[in-house]
């Protein structure tokens, strides 16, 4: 039973991939070529959860296993953050909240752009905040506060500092909201993925 459950997970997961081609191809005139890597982790791991969860089934991993797979996700995400075509100037800072949001909103500029700007930056961090409660089974408020604040801060400084990005209190926000609604989706993560080993470690709160 299980093994139908992966193999078509992972056909599923393929030919989801390979139908939306045009579309990741697209992001290839605004972003690093690895995105297509990210994005295939992101359709396989979603489809399986998916298939997992209607087929009433759950999927074993060990902590190890769950951190060398955000590694590798980090260092994609880490290259479509600093790394994009030479064409792009970033030098502007925008301390105004939820200025970049409604511009975007609004229809200015290209779909695509503002489309990546506003999904993205919330779905490509949701998977650092369900993380968090898989490796600690009772997160400390610095764990879930403290730490993704300072991280992502420390992004979009380096962002402008490094001409890499732009520094936006909106792409803050975004990517804040993403690992809170990580969080918000653990409960129904947790009933397919079982995590392996010892309990869980709490952290002070």
């Amino acid at each position: 039973m299980k093994n139908k459950s992966l193999w078509l997970s992972f056909g599923l997961s393929q030919l989801l991939f390979v139908v939306l081609l045009p579309v990741w191809l697209r992001l290839l005139s605004y972003l690093h070529p690895v995105v297509l890597a990210v994005v295939w982790m992101c359709v396989t791991i979603f489809m399986f959860f998916v298939v997992y969860y209607v087929r009433k089934e759950t999927i074993p991993i060990s902590k190890n296993m769950i951190k060398s797979v955000m590694s590798m996700y980090s260092l994609g995400l880490l290259v479509l953050l600093f790394f994009r075509p030479a064409n792009q100037e970033y030098s502007q800072i925008n301390i105004v909240p939820f200025k970049t949001i409604v511009d975007f909103l609004s229809g200015n500029g290209n779909f695509l752009i503002a489309f990546y700007n506003i999904s993205a930056n919330i779905l490509l961090f949701a998977p650092f905040g369900v993380v968090t409660f898989m490796l600690y089974k009772k997160p400390s408020r610095r764990q879930l506060l403290f730490i993704p604040s300072v991280v992502i801060l420390l992004i979009e400084s380096m962002q402008h500092l490094t001409k890499r990005g732009s520094m936006d209190i909106d792409d803050f926000i975004l990517n804040l909201l993403g690992v809170w609604i990580g969080y918000a989706l653990y409960p129904v993560i947790q009933k397919v993925v079982k995590v392996k080993g010892p309990n869980n470690k709490g952290g002070k709160v």
